[in-house]
């Protein structure tokens, strides 16, 4: 696929993912880093996953995707929910778009506590 798979916990999905969200490789993932990388697969339609954000931060660090723990996978879980609020509601189109017109989900997406 491409040498995004090379780094430790991508596969070939999260790869195609990727690159869809205009993310081509690998040196562009690591100037991009895993937040802005994130943004812009939720920007390209991704459903937005916990464990996919902080797995991307993992693989950039080298570690393996079930090292993060305690404090910091609460600060990353921080940085994930403010990053959905940031990006709900923003560029609603498709099925979401369409299920929000005939209202079988919320037009305003609800706060988390």
């Amino acid at each position: 696929m491409t040498d995004l798979t090379q780094i430790p916990n991508i596969g070939p999905a999260t790869a195609k993912s990727l690159i869809s969200a205009g993310i081509p490789d690998a040196a562009s993932l690591r100037k991009l880093g895993a937040h802005d990388a994130y943004r812009a697969l939720l920007a390209c339609g991704e459903r937005p996953h916990f464990i996919g954000y902080y797995v991307l931060h993992m693989a950039l660090q080298g570690r393996p995707w079930n090292d993060c723990r305690g404090e910091e996978k609460a600060a990353l879980r921080q940085s994930f929910d403010t990053l959905v609020a940031e990006t709900r509601g923003k560029d609603i189109s498709g099925i979401e778009a369409a299920l929000r017109e005939i209202g079988l989900i919320p037009s305003q997406p609800s706060s988390r506590n």
